[in-house]
């Protein structure tokens, strides 16, 4: 599936690993969070790219040992009103401190962007049969201003905050 990054669409440079099969070497995988747990030693050994697909329902503390080893963190919404990850992806981002790839997957909206952009998402799975590419293309920068921080901003691709856009304008 494609993925929207940096404002860009892009082709998905990880292989979704089902449980059991086999990886190839050096790959980039993201794995089920029981495969990680279960085969981690193995997995860490590799000199591919790693990551994880977290379930909503977990603790995020659980995630703790293995956050320095991932570089993909995929966070599935089940349905578009499911905000389990929402709040899941700001205490991965804070807390855990997690700094590589935070990616929605799942029942996501393109309208949905910048709201998850503001927790902490920076990469976004599209799924053309629901909207358009170009609906994602443009969701992409549309949001100019937002009310709140932006974790994402702190990278330096996000909407400014408003309320410093107002007080630097007066200075």
């Amino acid at each position: 599936m494609p993925l929207l990054k940096g404002g860009i669409i892009e082709d998905d440079s990880f292989l979704d690993l089902e449980d059991g099969a086999s990886f190839p070497e050096g790959a980039s995988v993201i794995v089920s969070w029981d495969r990680l747990r279960q085969d981690y030693a193995l997995l860490a050994a590799d000199t591919g790219r790693l990551g994880v697909r977290f379930p909503v329902d977990s603790d995020p503390a659980t995630l703790t040992p293995f956050v320095s080893g991932l570089q993909v963190i995929a966070l599935e919404f089940a349905a578009y009103t499911d905000g389990r990850a929402y709040s899941l992806a700001r205490v991965i981002r804070t807390q855990l401190g997690f700094t590589g790839e935070l990616r929605a997957t799942g029942d996501v909206l393109a309208d949905q962007v910048a709201f998850m952009r503001q927790v902490g998402f920076d990469a976004f799975e599209i799924r053309s049969d629901y909207q358009p590419l170009d609906i994602w293309q443009r969701t992409a920068t549309a949001m100019s201003l937002t009310y709140q921080p932006d974790f994402v901003a702190r990278q330096g691709f996000a909407p400014a905050e408003i309320f410093n856009k107002r007080r630097y304008a007066g200075s």
